[in-house]
């Protein structure tokens, strides 16, 4: 009866574990469906404003020399440096695009970050600090079973150029 009861258990955690991780996958594969859902449609809108800062740029540009053709003296002086000041607009705007873009893939991705991290996946960090710690118990336990560990066995070819020196 006992042997029955500890089956049907190991049956519920192995399926519970089976639904986590299919969970986990779901979640996953939507972040990532997300990303690319908001990379193409933020850069179709920046691909819009930076159209449409050429288009003003021209226009304003266009304008500029017309009247600079009309005028003559401190009236062109005067036209040149209002060219210029549109086309520093026109530079703050595509500026502004780009800063927006850089936001929301920011949020983007820290969401995804702190989904992962209350799912239990690890970080890169973790998994650097898993292997260290691998490494570190692989040379404790090679020096317990009296195996040299890496280090000791680089320095062995020099202590023998040593002895053949010495005779």
């Amino acid at each position: 009866m006992a042997s029955k009861l500890k089956n049907l258990k190991s049956r519920a955690e192995g399926n519970l574990k089976q639904t986590v991780r299919d969970s986990a996958q779901e979640i996953w594969l939507a972040g990532l469906g997300a990303f690319s859902k908001a990379q193409a449609e933020g850069t179709k809108v920046f691909e819009a404003l930076v159209k449409e800062g050429v288009g003003l740029q021209q226009k304003t540009r266009s304008l500029a020399e017309d009247k600079l053709a009309g005028m003559t003296g401190g009236v062109a002086k005067a036209a040149n440096e209002w060219t210029k000041a549109a086309n520093q607009l026109s530079g703050k705007a595509q500026s502004t695009a780009t800063e927006t873009w850089d936001k929301l893939e920011q949020v983007f991705e820290d969401r995804v970050a702190r989904a992962l991290t209350s799912l239990g996946v690890p970080t890169q960090r973790d998994v650097q600090a898993l292997a260290k710690r691998v490494e570190e118990l692989t040379a404790s336990v090679n020096g317990i079973a009296g195996k040299p560990a890496r280090a000791a066995a680089k320095k062995a070819p020099a202590k023998k150029a040593v002895r053949k020196a010495a005779k």
